[in-house]
């Protein structure tokens, strides 16, 4: 298990924060669980920034991220956190931006350490479903994404003609 900072309530989810004391290293999608008081200045001002989205989906977030990733996957990332919220992209849509393979930009979201903050949720299938979620075809962290995008009152994107 890992050794999180703090753990912060969210409607049938939790999100566990790991920092040190500069950056934030890795934010977890969790089952519901005691919430952990955070341990750091840090983790302190994530659990604010987060419960502040979880309140109203328009809170900004400002949180140092450690860098991680391959340089696609932090193109893809910056791509996805050019999506404004209640909008979605599907992802072909980001793989056309990207010049690469819907496949390749889904599994750049499912490897996202910093969800939410990075709202991997607004990628989507072209169909007009959901698509996956952090790897997952189904089950909890699908409700997840479903939630965040009601939450964020956002549309489905459209589908291509």
């Amino acid at each position: 298990m890992k050794d999180y900072q703090a753990i912060v309530a969210a409607p049938g989810f939790c999100l566990g924060i790991c920092c040190d004391a500069d950056e934030i290293t890795a934010i977890d999608f969790l089952e519901p669980r005691p919430t952990l008081a955070p341990t750091t200045p840090l983790a302190a001002e994530a659990v604010r920034q987060l419960q502040a989205y979880l309140r109203d989906p328009a809170s900004p977030f400002s949180l140092p991220l450690k860098p991680a990733g391959t340089s696609f996957q932090r193109r893809v990332w910056e791509q996805i956190s050019a999506i404004p919220g209640g909008r979605t992209e599907t992802y072909g849509q980001l793989a056309k931006a990207l010049h690469n393979a819907p496949r390749a930009v889904g599994q750049a979201c499912g490897a996202n350490p910093y969800p939410v903050v990075v709202p991997c949720h607004r990628v989507v299938a072209s169909q007009g479903g959901l698509g996956g979620f952090a790897r997952e075809r189904g089950g909890f962290l699908l409700e997840v994404k479903r939630w965040l995008l009601q939450h964020e009152n956002a549309e489905l994107a459209a589908k291509p003609h």
